[in-house]
């Protein structure tokens, strides 16, 4: 990319507010990581959650299974191929590729984790962080990030549309993996941090790399 440099991913007056969220975030992964590795069981905490998620009416399978969706392979490309697409016809070509990056290292940053953490659910599958949790969580946060540096809005209201995205795009999927017994509740909270933490980076990432390549 030359000639006009293009519009930054990471609002400047966000940067600072978003770097601290980051730190918090990646802090709180690697607790609750060192908490449940190598743990099969719930804890107290997931114990109570669980029982406070199972208390709704029978609706709660087939809307948790619709949210699941969005987290699966085919729902997650739909979600971000049509996002990028957006972006693309806004000759937005950054923005497109750093909703990829976000996501996708989010994603694949979750995986590893699983890896490395070793918490087993139902006998044996790796549960810490929620993929779905980290992806969807990733994606909100992403698109929040986009329309936030639209001119007109403040820091103020930038930072509150950015919190509130990630917060209820967390809990909604959340929500339906703990429901479905895809994962503990503190699964998903670990999900939820690692896209906390990584969305953040990879949008000061492709930022400095997509600025140097602006510069003529």
């Amino acid at each position: 990319m030359t000639g006009r440099p293009g519009r930054t991913v990471l609002p400047a007056e966000l940067r600072a507010w978003c770097g601290a969220l980051a730190a918090l975030a990646a802090l709180a992964v690697g607790l609750l990581g060192i908490r449940y590795a190598g743990d099969g069981a719930p804890s107290a905490v997931d114990t109570r959650l669980q029982a406070a998620a199972d208390g709704a009416g029978p609706w709660r399978y087939d809307l948790a299974h619709a949210v699941d969706f969005l987290g699966e392979p085919a729902g997650a490309a739909l979600l971000v191929a049509a996002t990028a697409a957006v972006c693309l016809l806004l000759r937005r070509p950054r923005a497109a590729v750093f909703v990829f990056a976000a996501v996708g290292l989010s994603v694949v940053t979750a995986t590893l984790l699983k890896r490395l953490v070793g918490r087993t659910i139902h006998g044996g599958y790796l549960s810490f962080p929620s993929g779905h949790t980290a992806f969807l969580t990733a994606f909100a946060l992403a698109v929040a990030l986009l329309v936030t540096g639209r001119p007109g809005l403040g820091r103020a209201a930038g930072t509150s549309f950015v919190l509130a995205a990630g917060l209820a795009a967390g809990a909604v999927m959340g929500w339906a993996q703990v429901v479905l017994g895809a994962h503990y509740p503190t699964d998903t909270l670990g999900g939820w941090c690692t896209a906390l933490a990584v969305v953040p980076a990879t949008a000061w990432l492709v930022d400095r790399v997509a600025g140097r390549e602006d510069r003529p």
